[in-house]
This record gives C-alpha cells, structure tokens and sequence, in this order.
C-alpha cells in the first residue's frame, strides 16, 4: 500500500501537481484522501524524502523539493537540512581522506554481505545435475539466452525495469563491459566522468585511448554548471553511493542527468554498483527506469552482490544502439564460461538470488537504527 501512494505522490510531484516548495497534504488528509492508514502515509512520505522529492519541516510538514523546469535543483529546507546537505560532500583535502577512509571501512564491511557457500553450491550442484552436457555448449557472444532471459525477469519483477532479453549483454566485468561500450561509441568522443570516482574508470577510458574530462561532485550529485559547460558526449555516473565520496544522486538531480541527456542529444552509462543493497525499503529509483530505456546504457554487477570470486556483469543497451552493437563488437566471444552463466541464471530464477538480497537489506536497515 505505502509502495503505491508513493509512486501515486511521486507521479504527481513529476507532472506539477504538487510543484516546487508546496507543502503536501498533512499525512492525516493524505489517508483520509487514499482511504489508507496514517502510517501508511508516513512510509510513503519517508521514501519521497529518501529520494530527495520532499523535505520534512519540523512543525509545519512536507514540501516538494523536486523542480523540473530549473536547471540547478533548490532547496526549500530549513537551515538545519540544509547544513546537513553540505556536510556530506568533504571540503578540504583531510575531510576528503576521511571520507575515502569510512568508504574503505564500508566496503570491507560489505565484503561480508556476499551468498553463503552453502547456497551457492547448492544452485551448483542442481545445475550440474539439471542441464547436463548443455552447460559445456559454446555461448553466443553477448551471452546465453537462459541467463539474457532471467536477468530480464529479474529487472522487471524487482526493480520495475522492462527490457527485451536481447538488449542484454553479459560479460566478465563492469571493466570489459567499458572497454566494449568505448569500441561501440569510439575514441573520438570525450566522456564525462565523477571527480572523484573509482579510479579504475579513468584508466579504463585512458587505455582504450578515450578522453575524459572530471566533472566535479557535490552533495547529491555532479555539480550543474560543469555538466552544462562540460564539452562532453557520453556521461558516466554512478548515482547510488558513488566511490569513493560515497555520494547518492536526488531525485531532481537523476531527472537533471536527464534532462542534459536529451537536451544535447548525449548519451548515459549508469553503474548500478551495489544499489541492491540499499537499506531502503523499496528498490533504488535508477535512472535507465526514470529514463524508460532511452540513451542511457545501464551496467551492473554480480561481483558485488553474489562474491567477490565471481567476475559476471551485465549492461542492457538502449534500442536504438543494439544494432550498433551488434555490428560492431557482435563477433567477439562472450567472456564468461557457459556453466557460471548457468548458475546466476538458476539463483535468479528460483528466487535464491533475491532472498539472499533481502536478507542484506533488511540486516543493513536494523544496523541503520
């Protein structure tokens, strides 16, 4: 129930309903309205805060923070809010080094969060037994259609994206799947990355002979004016808990991302590293969803999620360049072995995949309290 009033609130902040600064019905009106519990309400209003729609106000309620006709998203918080905004970007070199620090602590801490082996070996074992001598079969270059199809039920059913199989590319790495996205778009073009972000993009870039130029962060997002100015083609963000600042895009400022993307005609690549994860209790709003598939080439990871001994991602590429693709790194080898292809396939399909993310999220939000 509280899902569906906010993506009902949400849809209705996007279209203007409720604009820029106005304040939201009181939680009571809002159930009233919805024939819902006021607890209902509040759930709701927490995930549009989370994501950056609203703002709380102490005494005086929720107002509508997104605005989609600025170009520079503003605040309608309290001093206290917006203090707190700016505390999350590090100022100076030492605040930076700390953040980098905490960061560290973080992703040692979420080493621990990979499946148990006790359930991995188990998908294994079925899988061995299951599909036989089919696991020993060449894969077709962008991946088998088991594991293409599966990822596709996955993304429709657990984080509302709709995407035709064939969009899907599996590879051995969110690395080689750059190196593949820099041979389909070419060298000539510059590329748009975080400052700072993790550092292997940069030399990825670097090695295939791309040019890039460092886009600065802020509290919730790349800073506006050098997106705008940048002289750049393609975008590349990370807008869950960007390493190693550990900054998460607003809501206005994925819609901005955006918004950039179609005014200059341009293209996204969104890392979806670890959103999985989020202690949130709904899926992380992503911007290929915002985007319904548009100019923006979305790549994630298994490493993160399943352990770090396995090197399997994926990208789902926009429509209108899976022809381009296809042409020109459609002859390489898929770089991932049939019988681990098989494997995640299995963990998405009998729901072992999503039980053991679940089981993270929730130990992450008892953690949070």
């Amino acid at each position: 129930m509280y899902l569906a009033l906010y993506e009902r609130v949400r849809d209705d902040i996007i279209a203007g309903v409720y604009p820029h600064s106005k304040k939201l019905p009181s939680k009571r009106n809002m159930a009233d309205d919805y024939k819902v519990s006021v607890i209902t309400v509040e759930h709701a209003y927490e995930l549009l805060e989370e994501e950056g729609y609203i703002i709380s106000k102490e005494k005086c309620g929720y107002f509508v923070i997104y605005d989609p006709d600025k170009q520079f998203p503003v605040s309608v918080g309290t001093s206290e809010n917006k203090n707190k905004q700016t505390e999350q970007q590090p100022k100076t070199d030492k605040d930076f080094q700390n953040s980098v620090k905490n960061n560290n602590e973080t992703s040692r801490k979420d080493a621990e969060d990979g499946m148990s082996y006790a359930s991995y070996s188990r998908t294994v074992r079925k899988v061995l037994s299951q599909y036989g001598e089919t696991i020993m079969e060449r894969s077709p270059g962008f991946g088998c259609e088991y594991i293409r199809e599966a990822i596709s039920r996955y993304l429709s059913r657990s984080r509302r994206i709709q995407v035709d199989p064939r969009r899907i590319i599996i590879g051995s790495g969110a690395e080689y799947l750059y190196g593949l996205i820099i041979k389909v778009l070419g060298h000539k073009i510059t590329y748009g990355i975080e400052s700072p972000s993790y550092r292997k993009i940069a030399f990825i870039y670097k090695s295939e002979g791309a040019r890039t130029e460092a886009l600065s962060l802020t509290s919730d997002g790349i800073e506006s004016k050098e997106l705008w100015n940048a002289d750049i083609q393609v975008l590349h963000i990370t807008p869950y808990r960007s390493y190693p600042s550990g900054v998460t895009a607003s809501a206005s400022k994925k819609h901005e991302y955006l918004k950039w993307c179609n005014e200059k005609n341009a293209i996204i690549i969104e890392d979806d590293f670890e959103s999985e994860f989020s202690p949130s209790r709904k899926p992380e709003e992503t911007v290929l969803y915002l985007s319904k598939g548009k100019n923006v080439i979305y790549v994630n990871t298994f490493t993160r999620t399943i352990g770090p001994f396995l090197r399997v991602a994926y990208m789902v590429v926009p429509e209108n360049l899976l022809e381009t693709f296809e042409r020109k790194v459609g002859y390489m080898a898929c770089s991932v072995p049939t019988p681990e292809q098989y494997v995640i396939a299995e963990l998405l399909e009998s729901g072992e995949f999503e039980r053991h993310i679940n089981r993270v999220r929730r130990k992450k939000r008892e953690e949070k309290k």
